[in-house]
């Protein structure tokens, strides 16, 4: 029998929706930009959302902005003091998730730094504890930024990785090229830290969620 839905079709029928400024901006990025296929699902943003209400975070750092839509997702949750940082090498994306962050209920919280996040984080970010860490860059850089912020995340919180299927790659018994590679790399190395809880969910592209103990 024939289905009529993939099962990420299937749940995303049945999950909420982004808000309307988040769809607006993934309908915009998906329309307008070379590289749409870079920006997160729908059901991926609500699982986000999810997340980031039920931490309720005060702190978030995101690395790697593409357009903003991730970003708008997780500062659903923040605390109304808190504050969501996300970093972007490029500034065009920047300037795209500039744009709809001026027309967000939370723009006072949400805040764009530009440049290499190795260089931001060790330089601007390292008296920061963060609740919640979102992870999507370059996936060379994954590890590094993994051992960059783990010390700053706080008992019990969180890091969220994306790609860490990286399109089936990582499945194969020979993989090839330097992000697979990578990823591979990172997947294992996060799977035997103790010092961390970690769930990896086949949704999209992969995701592990990572609770520091």
């Amino acid at each position: 029998m024939e289905l009529l839905y993939t099962p990420e079709e299937y749940s995303e029928l049945n999950s909420s929706q982004p808000h309307e400024q988040a769809k607006e901006l993934l309908e915009y990025t998906l329309a307008n930009h070379a590289s749409a296929h870079l920006a997160s699902s729908a059901l991926q943003g609500a699982l986000l959302s999810q997340i980031s209400h039920m931490i309720q975070p005060k702190r978030i750092l995101e690395i790697g902005t593409f357009t903003g839509f991730s970003a708008l997702c997780l500062a659903e949750g923040l605390t109304n003091d808190g504050l969501l940082y996300t970093l972007e090498l490029r500034q065009v994306d920047a300037d795209t998730a500039q744009s709809f962050f001026d027309r967000s209920d939370k723009k006072e919280q949400l805040k764009i730094l530009v440049g290499d996040a190795k260089e931001i984080i060790a330089q601007n970010l390292n008296n920061e504890i963060w609740d919640l860490v979102f992870i999507d860059a370059d996936k060379v850089g994954y590890l590094e930024y993994y051992e960059l912020v783990l010390p700053n995340v706080r008992k019990g919180g969180f890091i969220v990785a994306d790609n860490v299927l990286f399109h089936g790659e990582v499945l194969k018994e020979t993989i090839k090229g330097k992000n697979p590679k990578a990823i591979a790399a990172f997947n294992e190395f996060v799977k035997n830290d103790n010092r961390v809880f970690k769930v990896m969910v086949p949704l999209r592209d992969g995701l592990t969620i990572i609770r520091k103990l």
